[in-house]
């Protein structure tokens, strides 16, 4: 019996079969076997009458924006294949970045502060040779979904929001003033369907058509009771070289109930990968290392595992008419993150003044929508650090050439200051501050970039100078739009004008980096 094995088995729950599962899904990637769903369709006639402004399929996350929606005064329906519950494991995130569901009147501030399960600082990053860096109130809360999901869920329903739960989405067809859907035994209608049912929404596999995912980041960890006293946590470590033709990276967050620490790593799909049972097993390996502890000390209460693909024509523009990808099935966080929690939080005010503006002018087509997921090349410069932190299954590097690339960036970044790496270790990168880690690491270390070249390859770097201009274009864009108040002109258009006006700056803003606030 595997360390797996025996660690899972005392688990409540099949937690042995539920990796399993996953390992299958993740298995069908690679090989290219997952079928092509075809469960969105178009008819030419007009609907009768619509019920719902909008009708949200995934309640997870779905719940936020279902209920900014509602409290504007849209009619929304919540669907929700399951119970709409929150899991045990928290949600980590800053606490900067979570109160925008106060600014959003989704909670009281007394709400939010009962949110937060734990709170901890530091946090630090390290890797071999190089100085530990310690970092403070980056993703050092951690949020009980629990409650934050039942929260939401009674401000969304006193709002006069409709839940269906037990209720999993089957269909959709289009029609040119709205769409019908069919879910569990219900057939609903609606002018607006948003779709915020993950990276494997069948709306989304659909729309991407079968294509194999850029890259994917593999997670499996678990939280334990039984560490020594230890309120710091770790947002990136690394204490081994590349094996496996990978690198792995460590996770540590204190939690309620012990202490939660993720291994994940980053890959391209090739058939060969291994599997997150063989990475579980790994995990297990090296924990007592990581942590200096042995297994035989903790107390395991949670299991926890899974995969994220990436995508590079992300943002996905949606296809459909009247059909919107929010959240995970958009793929509007970089490859870097793993988990849509923080970047549904970040967005949730662009979408829900969008949505609100889009129903208003009635700019629901499929390219009118795709305004709402626009090309963004803060996100888009990422892929070349995604990368540079990965190996192809045929690659020949240096083991620990990953170990020495992060070990130089990340304290050039800290010498740096806060406004070079904070706004890094929260998903969003900006102009001036790439460019001067950047030129301090081209300066420090040239033969070190030099490797990465080959590594990430030549066509890669190309793609990438022409997301970083775009990145200085749009930083300048952006500025030039604020300093001559073309906001405030664009407030007083027409519906339609004013939709796609917004939308132009937003994109300018967040494709920058300049909605980052701290």
């Amino acid at each position: 019996m595997t360390l797996t094995e025996q660690i899972l088995s005392q688990l409540n729950g099949d937690v042995l079969g539920g990796l399993r599962k996953a390992d299958r899904l993740w298995q069908n990637l690679r090989e290219q076997t997952l079928p092509v769903p075809g469960v969105v369709t178009s008819e030419i006639g007009e609907l009768p009458n619509l019920d719902w402004d909008v009708v949200v399929s995934g309640g997870t996350l779905g719940i936020a924006i279902a209920t900014a929606l509602q409290l504007r005064g849209r009619r929304v329906l919540l669907l929700e294949r399951g119970k709409l519950r929150g899991r045990d494991q928290e949600w980590n995130i800053s606490r900067d970045e979570f109160a925008t569901l106060v600014e959003q009147g989704l909670l009281t501030a007394e709400e939010l502060q009962r949110a937060i399960a734990t709170e901890y600082n530091p946090a630090r990053i390290y890797f071999p040779g190089s100085p530990e860096i310690g970092v403070r109130d980056v993703l050092n809360i951690g949020v009980d979904p629990v409650y934050l999901l039942e929260t939401l869920k009674n401000r969304f329903l006193s709002a006069g929001g409709q839940l269906l739960e037990n209720t999993p989405f089957n269909s959709a067809t289009i029609h040119p003033n709205g769409v019908q859907i069919s879910a569990g035994e219900q057939i609903l209608t609606t002018r607006l369907l948003i779709d915020a049912m993950g990276h494997f929404s069948p709306i989304v596999r659909q729309a991407r058509n079968g294509k194999t995912p850029d890259a994917v980041c593999l997670v499996v960890g678990s939280c334990a009771t039984g560490y020594p006293e230890n309120s710091s946590g770790d947002l990136i470590a690394s204490f081994t070289p590349a094996i496996h033709q990978c690198q792995y990276f460590w996770e540590a967050f204190p939690a309620r109930d012990g202490r939660t620490t993720y291994l994940f790593t980053y890959l391209d799909a090739d058939p060969q990968r291994f599997s997150l049972e063989f990475l579980f097993e790994e995990y297990l390996r090296l924990l007592p290392e990581y942590q200096q502890v042995q297994l035989d000390q903790l107390q395991f209460q949670r299991a926890l595992f899974g995969f994220f693909p990436c995508y590079q024509d992300s943002p996905l523009k949606t296809p459909f008419n009247r059909i919107l990808p929010v959240g995970d099935s958009s793929g509007s966080q970089s490859p870097l993150s793993f988990g849509g929690f923080g970047a549904t939080i970040r967005h949730l005010q662009r979408l829900t003044k969008g949505i609100d503006s889009a129903l208003e002018a009635d700019a629901l087509s499929a390219s009118a929508l795709a305004r709402l997921q626009p090309y963004q090349p803060n996100l888009s410069v990422t892929w070349l650090f995604q990368r540079a932190m990965s190996m192809g299954m045929q690659q020949n590097l240096d083991p620990q050439q990953i170990n020495q690339l992060l070990a130089v960036v990340f304290p050039i970044m800290d010498k740096l200051g806060d406004d070079v790496l904070r706004p890094f270790l929260q998903d969003v990168v900006q102009f001036s501050p790439l460019t001067q880690t950047l030129i301090e690491t081209a300066l420090s270390s040239p033969g070190l970039i030099a490797k990465v070249v080959p590594q990430v390859g030549l066509g890669m770097l190309l793609n990438w100078m022409r997301h970083y201009l775009n990145l200085g274009v749009y930083t300048g864009l952006y500025a030039a739009s604020q300093a001559m108040g073309i906001s405030d002109w664009i407030d007083n258009l027409p519906p339609k004008q004013r939709y796609y006006g917004q939308r132009l700056v937003e994109a300018w803003q967040y494709g920058s980096g300049k909605d980052y606030q701290h």
